[in-house]
């Protein structure tokens, strides 16, 4: 572990803890509605704050951009952080526990496109932490220690992992094209993790979601040498600027599954 994702990763488990603190007297009806539609709570503001003041500390020079809120110009510098304070909060006011901290280091290489080069994902409910990035590989700790992973998996059928809150007739379909599998239910950036820890071959998303959601957990997965690829099947890249939002995404473990992949994207 660098000094950076260290940081990072302390970062993340102190927001977590935060949203663990709300969540103990948390009501599912104390939610607003962003002017997205998406819901927001006490808990993803109390931990973008953390983040953020944390952040200016550690890297004062380097932008932030986060779902609930910005500090500085992205385009300023040739890296970002790009962060979710509370990456599902579906799953939050639902409680099930499948939520995230997701924060990123992110490098600009073209413009306004920006590819993750350090990711730090925390699940507090789960106590797990996952990071990775370049030069250092991916990485998981829980409460028996840091070990390093790695995607790929010796399943005989393929494990897909997909949303618990956001499934589609396209995610649906395209797991029945795959032939035999096995699909668990998973929210959140926790998807994207399972495979880069080798316990799920690919998560799938034909739907709606931000660059905040992915990048992290992008990095992450890059780290322990799987991909996340686009509608095309080319690497997933971000703007951080004039459109936030992904388009459909394959995470994987390997190429196998690309063709199928690009074919339904119709």
């Amino acid at each position: 572990m660098d000094d950076l994702s260290m940081k990072l990763c302390i970062v993340a488990q102190k927001a977590g803890s935060e949203i663990m603190g709300v969540r103990e007297s948390f009501k599912p009806e104390e939610f607003e509605l962003k002017g997205d539609g998406s819901p927001v709570t006490v808990a993803d503001l109390r931990a973008h704050r953390i983040i953020e003041e944390a952040l200016s500390k550690i890297s004062p020079e380097i932008p932030l951009v986060s779902e609930e809120g910005s500090a500085g110009d992205p385009l300023s510098s040739e890296l970002c952080f790009l962060v979710d304070p509370l990456d599902g909060t579906k799953e939050f006011i639902l409680g099930n526990g499948m939520y995230t901290v997701n924060i990123a280091l992110m490098e600009r290489r073209d413009n306004s496109r920006w590819s993750p080069i350090l990711g730090v994902v925390f699940a507090p409910e789960f106590g797990i932490t996952w990071f990775g990035g370049q030069g250092i590989g991916a990485m998981r700790q829980d409460a028996g220690g840091i070990g390093r992973i790695s995607a790929g998996t010796n399943n005989s059928a393929p494990l897909i992992v997909g949303s618990v809150s956001h499934a589609s007739p396209k995610d649906r379909a395209f797991a029945e094209a795959v032939g035999e599998h096995v699909f668990e239910g998973v929210g959140s950036s926790m998807k994207i993790c399972r495979v880069a820890e080798g316990s799920a071959d690919m998560a799938p998303r034909f739907g709606t979601t931000s660059c905040w959601d992915t990048a992290a957990a992008h990095a992450v997965l890059n780290a322990a040498g799987g991909s996340l690829l686009g509608p095309d099947g080319a690497e997933l890249d971000y703007d951080l600027v004039e459109d936030i939002l992904n388009p459909w995404f394959l995470a994987t473990s390997g190429g196998k599954w690309v063709n199928l992949w690009i074919e339904h994207q119709v």
